[in-house]
């Protein structure tokens, strides 16, 4: 098995647990944890276990973009905002088409990349303080990869108000819209998920992975068109004023003034 940095990896029983492991960033997601999260799920779907689990460490399940790598954002290249951009899709896009049960287990919050990670899992169980929030648009970014799958999961009009406002949602209200599963009481969260992991495990395994390669496949090609527009418009959004303002304002921790604002929409 590979040696991670920022990840923990176990089997016991036919259930692979996949652990986000850098507590101390709130589990943030860096480029190294990104192709960490890639080849994990690689060797998960090849391997004899039947369940995976993702989970994390810490107060927070994942708190989406390492903000710190935002110093240095600014000065790439389109091509290495795309190249960012692929990365980021591809791990979402084998959480999506995993081949076996995946379960998220959500500890705390999971905003931006992180709410992606947890909620593209076939289950997703949550404790209370579990808090979801697709926040990119406060910083200048875009959700556009993300968006295509959210439009699947609860709709166009409710997945518009969720990215256009970059709000929060409560563990509760994330239930009511279909993107998690089930609360369960934070100190039941592992024994909960670990009841489902091995409930699965009596099912068919062969039955299982065709009903999973049955519903990806239905959107399959859409999707794959999709998501290139979505790293495409990263790319080009990349060099735009407002990203770049959004960079200065946080580090300066000062509301952002959008130069868009100022100029009249074409």
């Amino acid at each position: 098995m590979h040696d991670y940095k920022h990840l923990l990896v176990r089997t016991f029983q036919g259930v692979q647990t996949i652990t986000l492991d850098r507590p101390a960033k709130r589990n943030a997601l860096c480029p190294l944890l990104i192709d960490e999260l890639v080849l994990a799920l690689d060797e998960a779907g090849r391997d004899e276990s039947g369940v995976v689990i993702l989970a994390a460490n810490g107060s927070a399940f994942c708190a989406g973009l390492d903000l710190d790598a935002l110093a240095t954002v600014h000065a790439q290249t389109r091509e290495e905002a795309r190249q960012d951009s692929e990365h980021m899709a591809q791990v979402l896009r084998k959480l999506y088409a995993f081949p076996k049960p995946i379960i998220a287990a959500v500890n705390g919050p999971a905003i931006a990349g992180g709410m992606a990670l947890a909620t593209l899992c076939d289950f997703t169980y949550a404790t209370p303080e579990a808090r979801f929030g697709y926040t990119e648009v406060r910083l200048g970014y875009i959700p556009a990869i993300v968006a295509s799958f959210l439009t699947r999961q609860m709709g166009e009009k409710r997945t518009r108000e969720l990215l256009l406002s970059g709000r929060i949602l409560k563990a509760e209200e994330a239930m009511r819209l279909g993107l998690v599963t089930r609360i369960v009481p934070t100190g039941e969260l592992q024994a909960e998920v670990h009841a489902l992991a091995h409930s699965l495990l009596l099912n068919s395994p062969q039955a299982m992975r065709t009903v999973k390669s049955l519903l990806t496949g239905h959107s399959s090609e859409s999707l794959d068109q999709e998501i290139e527009a979505a790293i495409e418009a990263n790319a080009d959004h990349h060099s735009s004023e407002d990203f770049r303002e959004g960079i200065r304002a946080y580090f300066e921790h000062r509301k952002a003034d959008w130069p868009s604002r100022h100029t009249p929409a074409h």
